[in-house]
């Protein structure tokens, strides 16, 4: 687990560790972009109108001109077929702010042979592609504690830059988000390992929630992580420092491994759903696609449930 520091991280050898981590993602940063754009066209979706006048980008009807508003609005095309004047009006679209929080930890740098990326590698794409379908549909996103939301359609660059940035300046070690309140109707997105101890984890979530803020929480897991294949003599290794553990019998850990491993997730589970949050569990050795889907429709239904009420009143 995370937490298992049996020497201090601040030791040079691991400063050195982190800094060649930090220098590694950078330079993969530019094929997650292309993974990012490959894995949201997959699961694109148009952008979702609520069917009433307004600012968006998606047309709605043509309505005769009224006198006194600005004739930027009035469309010549349409008025040029008919003996009246028109304004082209757009579909109002409601624009959600969603945070989108990915862990770059040294834990997250783990990969066995049975996956298709690094849970580091898997997070980002996860993360850079939800950015980029929310944006196409009309939403703003930012990354907590590092951008403002925003709402072009450079997301995902905006993203990378972004992240290379805090790089730089070992921002990346940070196991979780910043634990400040979001604001009200807003979502927050996490996605990690989250190894971290269960409570920090429900402080975060807690925090982040206390002024209304609904979110999900995406666990990425190694299928290594899952089953514990080791057997014989094993030496383990801590991502987060120099501490190594060997041990003579590795079978005989697995049923406590795993017992540990299932407690942590439940109280994981159990911070998310005392405040309403989602939780989804992504290995790295099934399509990223997947993740996204589930993920973009947990978003929708949760702004839908959240929209309901006041479109209702």
């Amino acid at each position: 687990m995370a937490d298992a520091r049996l020497l201090d991280p601040s030791d040079s050898g691991v400063d050195a560790r982190h800094q060649t981590g930090a220098l590694d993602l950078a330079r993969r940063l530019p094929a997650l972009v292309v993974s990012a754009r490959e894995v949201a066209a997959t699961v694109m979706h148009g952008v979702h109108g609520r069917r009433r006048a307004g600012v968006g980008e998606t047309f709605w009807q043509f309505r005769p001109f009224v006198w006194g508003e600005s004739t930027t609005r009035i469309d010549w095309r349409r008025s040029a077929r008919d003996d009246r004047v028109y304004v082209r009006e757009r579909e109002w679209e409601a624009a959600h702010t969603v945070w989108i929080w990915m862990d770059r930890s040294p834990s997250m740098a783990f990969v066995s042979s049975l996956a298709m990326q690094s849970k580091l590698d898997r997070a980002v794409t996860l993360g850079m592609a939800t950015a980029d379908l929310l944006v196409r549909g009309g939403e703003r996103v930012g990354i907590p504690g590092l951008t403002r939301a925003l709402a072009t359609r450079g997301i995902i660059e905006r993203f990378a830059e972004a992240m290379i940035l805090d790089e730089r300046v070992g921002g990346g070690a940070r196991e979780l988000p910043p634990a400040d309140a979001l604001a009200p109707r807003t979502q927050a997105i996490l996605i990690g390992d989250f190894l971290s101890p269960p409570d920090e984890i429900a402080r975060t979530i807690h925090g982040m929630a206390a002024r209304g803020a609904m979110g999900h929480l995406l666990m990425i897991a190694d299928p290594v992580e899952e089953t514990f294949p080791f057997d014989g003599h094993t030496e383990f290794l801590d991502v987060d420092s120099s501490a190594r553990l060997r041990v003579g019998e590795a079978r005989s850990f697995r049923a406590e491994y795993i017992a540990r491993l299932a407690a942590h997730r439940d109280a994981v589970r159990e911070a998310c759903r005392s405040r309403g949050w989602t939780f989804a569990l992504h290995r790295t050795d099934r399509p990223a696609s997947r993740a996204l889907l589930d993920l973009r429709l947990r978003v929708e239904a949760m702004q839908g449930a959240v929209a309901a009420p006041a479109e209702g009143a």
